[in-house]
């Protein structure tokens, strides 16, 4: 690309608005006679190398009675391995057979088809487990951004600096979403030193020791993805109010946002197919990303739980963003929370 044209992509992304820096901050409160799923994928980096990672996932669905009651309907725990993007150890709580099939299962599409070959009876029943281990291929990619954070990262452990290993992978991006098009912020950031952030607060309101599920207090180099789903029946229809978050553990203590999104959908009652849906864009990294929420009108219509494989026929590549995506998948299993919700006047 010549100089002129990168000077021309420079002015226009410049133009933009600013990227969204806004987060919702705590959990709202449970609402009477509903379901909430919350999950958490903790990825941290034990022998300080970029390409080995920790994962402590949790996932819990909880149901609020009527008279304000928590029943927790169900809880999964996972503790992987990940080198290179690959499981190389996993154990998950409550036990199941078959998880051991996903040893070697690589980040991406493969691991994925996998999954659903080694546990088919999660993917059907829309279980916790199935959420947090379909959300693997997306933690593992994006987890070792977290390191731009620490710029005192041992020179001795990674000589290679994270701004270098960013700037080698720029080429490889190009075309994967709606933010990483030729001539975009993105593309231009090299260095990674022009994406946004913003502090947050905790995820869990501090007057509901229920809202969500307890998650590890990591300190130093850390990411977390977390989810919240909230399901409930209101004129007939099923509502949702779905979040979604990435975020980074920081020197000073305090999580910083990479990405949130906050979704809202109707979901007509009899037919569990999307009447509305919508998005907020909370914290994206660059200017280009919030364009993905004008795109979601062409899954109205399309079955809840479908939403999996219609998200990615839909909005694919540069129609979408790769984490709003990933968030509309994971509402693939609002026919499951739903089903619970007969149970919440008992």
């Amino acid at each position: 690309m010549s100089k002129h044209c990168i000077g021309e992509d420079t002015e226009r992304a410049a133009a933009l608005p600013a990227a969204p820096r806004a987060s919702a901050g705590h959990a709202p409160p449970r609402r009477p006679s509903s379901v909430r799923r919350t999950a958490s994928i903790d990825a941290t980096w034990p022998e300080d190398r970029i390409n080995a990672m920790a994962f402590d996932a949790r996932a819990r669905d909880l149901l609020t009675h009527a008279d304000g009651r928590g029943e927790v309907l169900a809880f999964d725990q996972v503790a992987a391995r990940i080198i290179d993007r690959a499981i190389e150890a996993i154990t998950c709580a409550p036990a199941r057979p078959g998880l051991q099939k996903l040893l070697g299962a690589r980040g991406g599409n493969q691991m994925r088809s996998i999954l659903n070959e080694a546990l088919p009876e999660e993917r059907i029943a829309g279980t916790p487990l199935y959420l947090l281990i379909d959300d693997f291929a997306g933690a593992s990619l994006i987890g070792p951004g977290v390191w731009q954070h620490w710029p005192a990262a041992d020179p001795e452990v990674n000589p290679v600096p994270f701004s270098d290993i960013r700037a080698n992978a720029i080429a490889k991006m190009e075309g994967v979403c709606i933010s990483f098009q030729r001539g975009s912020t993105a593309m231009l950031d090299v260095r990674g030193d022009l994406q946004n952030f913003a502090d947050v607060v905790p995820l869990p309101d501090p007057a509901d020791p229920l809202s969500w599920h307890p998650m590890p207090a990591n300190q130093g180099k850390s990411l977390r993805r977390a989810r919240r789903i909230d399901v409930w029946r209101e004129d007939g229809a099923i509502r949702v109010d779905a979040m979604f978050q990435d975020t980074a553990g920081t020197p000073s203590g305090v999580r910083r946002a990479i990405h949130e999104y906050g979704i809202d959908v109707l979901v007509d009652g009899a037919t569990m197919t999307i009447k509305r849906i919508g998005a907020t864009a909370r914290v994206l990294p660059y200017p280009e990303c919030p364009s993905a929420v004008a795109k979601l009108q062409l899954l109205v219509g399309t079955p809840m739980r479908e939403l999996r494989s219609a998200v990615l026929e839909h909005l694919p590549k540069t129609m979408g963003c790769t984490h709003l995506n990933d968030a509309l998948r994971a509402l693939a299993e609002v026919p499951t929370m739903a089903a619970a919700l007969d149970r919440s006047h008992a």
